[in-house]
């Protein structure tokens, strides 16, 4: 693993938009104006070692307050310096990325992995409609075709959670099909600078509810190397134990619970 450091990256402001180029021909100099996104000049993730500046709008903020006050009640009190969250209404747009980390950071305190694992599911599950799980399983039953819808959605509805990503094709026993999602360098493990938040706050619960509750296999394979991800649809998840994330070790120089004397990330044995 490689030994990251984001002390000193220096933000310049927000863009008031992202521009990105048009794709369409003859206006190779235009731009195309969409909702939010990175702002960086590029429009691409800022290299490993840097933090990626985001330009986030209403959509984005709305699901961020919206998942961050739903585990707020499974939380930790925040430090007196974000008490003045506390009192602030549903549309007032409370929370920002950074705070939505915080709150899920909160939420690791005092527990297991496996009980950190249980209250990404109760989240996930107080968002949907009752019965919702059976009706997504009617739907999309296991097939190529429900894999490769989903990683198509995957792209633009967890834009604001992972970042940019893409649709790839994979291979799954034997059969090409396009039901994977490159996340280029994901935004919750760039944000938390933390291995066991990326593995039982995100990659072990998202990958249960999809196989579980809604009966669509998912394997999600963080590199912890350039944080990137790959995501696969239509494929069954290894046990953790078979998992090499299992035996990741911690980001000992950006991770503020870190345990540098650790081989393997303590969140990950508890």
């Amino acid at each position: 693993m490689v030994a990251l450091s984001l002390q000193g990256v220096q933000a310049s402001p927000a863009q008031p938009q992202c521009q990105r180029p048009s794709s369409r021909g003859g206006r190779a100099a235009g731009v195309i104006r969409i909702r939010c996104g990175i702002a960086e000049p590029s429009g691409e993730p800022a290299p490993l070692g840097q933090k990626t500046r985001y330009n986030d709008g209403i959509f984005e903020k709305a699901f961020m307050t919206l998942f961050a006050r739903k585990m707020e009640k499974f939380a930790d009190p925040p430090a007196p310096a974000g008490k003045a969250r506390e009192n602030k209404g549903w549309w007032d747009w409370g929370y920002d990325y950074e705070s939505f980390v915080d709150v899920s950071r909160r939420v690791m305190q005092r527990r297991s992995r496996i009980q950190q694992q249980q209250v990404v599911r109760e989240v996930l599950l107080s968002m949907l409609p009752p019965g919702a799980p059976a009706q997504f399983r009617k739907l999309f039953p296991p097939t190529k075709w429900a894999a490769e819808f989903n990683a198509a959605l995957t792209v633009p509805f967890f834009d604001w959670l992972v970042g940019p990503s893409e649709v790839m094709e994979v291979e799954i026993n034997g059969v090409k099909q396009k039901s994977g999602v490159h996340i280029k360098k994901c935004r919750y493990l760039e944000n938390s600078g933390c291995v066991g938040m990326c593995v039982n706050m995100c990659k072990i619960p998202t990958q249960d509810f999809f196989t579980n509750e809604f009966g669509l296999p998912l394997t999600m394979t963080p590199n912890f190397e350039d944080m990137s991800c790959d995501m696969v649809y239509g494929q069954a998840p290894p046990t953790f134990e078979e998992d090499p994330v299992s035996k990741q070790a911690c980001y000992a120089n950006i991770c503020s619970m870190a345990k540098p004397s650790s081989s393997v990330c303590h969140k990950l044995q508890a």
